[in-house]
């Protein structure tokens, strides 16, 4: 019946009793498919992930500059994972560290809101943010 109608012949269930076919144009099927997946990989997002790392001691002007680089790459969408280095002694000034996390938090709350509040990973502080 398939070869009559010049279609092609698909089994759709092999493993059921009697296996169930199905009368159909095979390479237009597979091109509706491909389409269907070529449509859905359109209208995905991917989502970077940028990192920003600081040490303790970073000057005003520094770390305006890297809050500005922040504000960027939040404004293209892209999530930023910050990370406060401490070196040497440092690690004894926690409270610092603690400071310097919230100034950055702070300075780009219009533009981006903490997904992972700032926690001690070691030998640093890491915070990271998602675009609003």
């Amino acid at each position: 019946m398939a070869k009559e109608q010049g279609f092609d012949l698909v089994e759709v269930s092999p493993k059921t009793v009697p296996p169930v076919c199905k009368i159909m144009d095979y390479g237009k099927y597979k091109y509706q498919i491909a389409k269907k997946l070529q449509e859905a990989k359109k209208k995905q997002s991917v989502v970077q992930l940028k990192e920003m790392k600081l040490g303790l001691k970073i000057d005003e002007h520094d770390l305006m500059f890297k809050i500005k680089h922040i504000r960027d790459f939040l404004g293209e969408d892209c999530k930023v994972k910050i990370i406060i280095m401490f070196k040497g002694r440092e690690v004894f000034r926690t409270d610092m560290g603690e400071k310097l996390a919230q100034k950055i938090i702070e300075e780009i709350k219009d533009v981006g809101e903490p997904e992972q509040k700032p926690k001690f990973d070691g030998r640093n502080i890491v915070m990271v943010f998602a675009p609003l």
